[in-house]
């Protein structure tokens, strides 16, 4: 290949390599799902609604904490999850969150107690005593610590996001878990 024919080839090649208008267009009609959107997609409803199916599903009254963690959260949703299958891993989870604030970021899980999941193995652990006299399990995780607990007949497990631990420590999670009361009922 000769001289100009190799020069030729090589403007053609970069004049249709490089863009001419970097310019984005995009239909402003196009904006993503909200944060309540994305959970409703995948099952998720109001928590009262998931309780009430739980409840309904289980045939057993369930109590969430009175007290919450002194975050700003804008959107909570609960969804009861059904183990069809083997009927050992029915479940409820509820999530408080925010759409501003991701780190703003608590769960709560309820499962029976006949069928627990096992956390004395989970990491370095810290325990704590309920008043009621019941031990809670406090662990971290990669993104959330947990404090994990056992009441009438239920384990719950509370998550906190670990960008805001220092705020919602575990001696808070553990008053929130205190906040549950069934002779209330």
């Amino acid at each position: 290949m000769n001289k100009n024919t190799f020069f030729v080839l090589l403007k053609i090649f970069i004049t249709f390599s490089i863009p001419v208008n970097n310019a984005v267009y995009a239909n402003t009609n196009d904006t993503p799902p909200s944060l309540e959107e994305m959970y409703t997609q995948i099952g998720y409803k109001s928590v009262e609604e998931a309780v009430k199916e739980y409840e309904n599903h289980l045939k057993k009254d369930l109590t969430l904490p009175l007290k919450m963690p002194s975050l700003a959260f804008t959107l909570q949703v609960g969804r009861f999850e059904e183990d069809k299958k083997y009927d050992i891993n029915d479940s409820l989870d509820v999530h408080f969150m925010s759409d501003k604030l991701p780190e703003n970021h608590f769960t709560i899980t309820v499962r029976p107690l006949k069928n627990k999941f096992d956390f004395k193995d989970r990491g370095s652990q810290k325990v704590f005593t309920l008043n009621n006299g019941e031990k809670a399990i406090y662990f971290e995780h990669q993104i959330f610590n947990f404090l994990v607990f056992e009441k009438d007949n239920w384990q719950y497990m509370f998550g906190i996001d670990k960008r805001v631990s220092k705020k919602v420590t575990p001696d808070i999670l553990v008053e929130i878990a205190n906040s549950i009361d069934y002779k209330s009922q």
